[in-house]
């Protein structure tokens, strides 16, 4: 008699302790899917802000690239060593993660774990393709005498490029444990934010390529 009420008190404690479990758990979610004053989450909000002080840093590299893009001094020039059709292509590469990152961006939101899965490792592959171009492209630049202290040119070029790259991998990084959740456990359409975040942060990657490899490749120095 005594065993079968300690059993009973025991059922009782678990059932509260699974209740509590679920009801702190509600009480997360509902708290970091908050919304602010401006009809965005926390979370949006705070990648927004996070990408706007993005903007600041690329723009003072840029601006720094800019002003020291004319200073070769006795090194090569940018039009001797650049291979504007190579460095197309792999931009080319980049610009179509864009779109397969907007597939996975989509899946997730309808709870597609398979597509969002596949077009996010896609995304990935293609981010990787143009971080593997970057460094092949590099290796030529050394070999035919540019390095990173040969001039101001030189020295503003690679930083630029070079944190622009490592924006590049972070981003396929973030890609890729994602991934690795999906691979672990489903993830449902409860969690397309994080995805939708993700996306964000590599649409502004891919934007400011572009702004670079216009003003880098194809305008003159």
């Amino acid at each position: 008699m005594m065993i079968s009420t300690h059993l009973q008190q025991q059922r009782m404690w678990f059932t509260l302790a699974e209740h509590a479990v679920m009801t702190a758990d509600s009480h997360a979610d509902s708290h970091g899917a908050a919304h602010t004053s401006t009809g965005l989450s926390n979370n949006k909000l705070g990648m927004w802000l996070f990408l706007g002080s993005e903007c600041l840093l690329f723009g003072g590299l840029i601006s720094t690239y800019m002003l020291y893009r004319g200073r070769v001094g006795e090194g090569p020039r940018p039009s001797q060593v650049f291979d504007i059709p190579f460095t197309s292509v792999s931009s080319f590469v980049l610009l179509m993660s864009s779109l397969t990152m907007v597939l996975a961006v989509s899946a997730a939101h309808k709870g597609d774990d398979r597509n969002t899965y596949l077009w996010t490792t896609v995304t990935a592959l293609l981010g990787a393709t143009f971080v593997g171009g970057q460094v092949y492209e590099f290796t030529a630049f050394y070999n035919e005498g540019m390095g990173f202290t040969t001039s101001l040119f030189s020295s503003s070029f690679y930083v630029l490029t070079g944190f622009h790259g490592v924006h590049v991998t972070v981003g396929i990084i973030m890609l890729m444990s994602i991934v690795g959740i999906m691979k672990r456990s489903k993830v449902p359409g409860s969690k397309s934010e994080t995805v939708e975040m993700i996306g964000l942060y590599w649409h502004f990657v891919d934007v400011v390529w572009i702004i670079i490899f216009t003003l880098i490749y194809l305008i003159p120095a």
